[in-house]
Parts: C-alpha cells; sequence; structure tokens
C-alpha cells in the first residue's frame, strides 16, 4: 500500500502514561466514524508501517487515545510522536452526490467562461485558504478553492467551472 493509496486520518502528538498508550490528533470532519478502526498505517521513514489498534477512545477537539498492539511502554510510543497516521481511500465516508474529496479534483480541467485554463495538479490545503494548483501552459498557478470562485464540479466530466478574478493569470505570467 502506497501512500497515493491513502488519506492522512490524522498524526501522533504525545504519549499517554506508561503503558504505550499515545494521543493522536484527528484531522477529520466527524472523529465519531473513526472509533471502531482495527487498524492505521503509520509514516515510518517514508513508508507507511500498519500498526493493529487494541482500543480507541475518543477525547475533546478531533483527539483520541489510542492503544496500539506491540506498543506497550513508553519509550515505544516516544518513537511515533509527530508521526503522521494513514488509512486507505476505501476508509473515506461516502459522501452526498453534490459533495467532493480534494483528492478527487486531481487531472480535472479547469474552465474559466468556456475556456480551458488547465489541469489541476493537487489541492493545497492551508490553514488561511485552500488552494487549486493548475498546470496553465506548462506554469503553475494557485485559484482558491472559494465558493465565490468555484462556480461547480462535475465528477462526472472531470471538470471544473471557475470565474476566475479578473487578471489572476496575468500574475503568473510576467
Amino acid at each position: 500500500m502506497g501512500f497515493d493509496d491513502c488519506y492522512e486520518l490524522g498524526n501522533v502528538i504525545k504519549t499517554h502514561g506508561l503503558n504505550g498508550e499515545i494521543s493522536i490528533l484527528l484531522d477529520v470532519d466527524d472523529p465519531s466514524q473513526y472509533t471502531k478502526l482495527e487498524s492505521v498505517f503509520v509514516d515510518i521513514n517514508e513508508k507507511l508501517i500498519p500498526f493493529f489498534i487494541e482500543t480507541i477512545h475518543l477525547q475533546k477537539e478531533n483527539k483520541a487515545l489510542v492503544a496500539l498492539e506491540d506498543v506497550e511502554d513508553i519509550d515505544t510510543a516516544k518513537e511515533l510522536v509527530g508521526k503522521r497516521l494513514f488509512l486507505p481511500l476505501s476508509f473515506l465516508p461516502k459522501l452526498k452526490s453534490n459533495q467532493y474529496y480534494f483528492h478527487q479534483l486531481a487531472g480535472f480541467e479547469v474552465y474559466d467562461n468556456e475556456k480551458l485554463i488547465g489541469k489541476v495538479l493537487s489541492v493545497y490545503e492551508l490553514p488561511q485558504n485552500n488552494l487549486l494548483a493548475i498546470d496553465h501552459e506548462g506554469i503553475e498557478i494557485l485559484v482558491p478553492l472559494d465558493d465565490g470562485i468555484i462556480a461547480s464540479v462535475d465528477l462526472d466530466t472531470k471538470t471544473i467551472k471557475a470565474n476566475l478574478p479578473d487578471g489572476l493569470i496575468d500574475v503568473y505570467k510576467e
């Protein structure tokens, strides 16, 4: 299983107690959907290593206490602090028909007033704003993934209709 087959669930923020439990931060909309996980992948040296979950208890603010199989002491748990956690894409909760996940947008064609702007390379998730990275004639341009700019996303035709601000593309050509 590779990184392209997975999504980031969260990360290990600290150890908890002396018996190897860890505290994790879940980077998800609804943590309650993840209380019955049997395993998780941990990014260790750019490799996804599977760990079986013994227990998981939700806490406040998208945090959970987790006991992993074969992590039975604080020293072993300390090695996991700061590591990112992943799950296979098949674990993503199902969305309503007009919703989508950002990773699905890669490769979509973006149109502004019926004119092809380019293809989505990726989505940058930033605290202030999410951005579409679009290949426009060999130049990467960034477009805010904002309701005022993105008019529609069609998952069937893999197209995005946008209303780009005047001069946005010109900024990247200079």
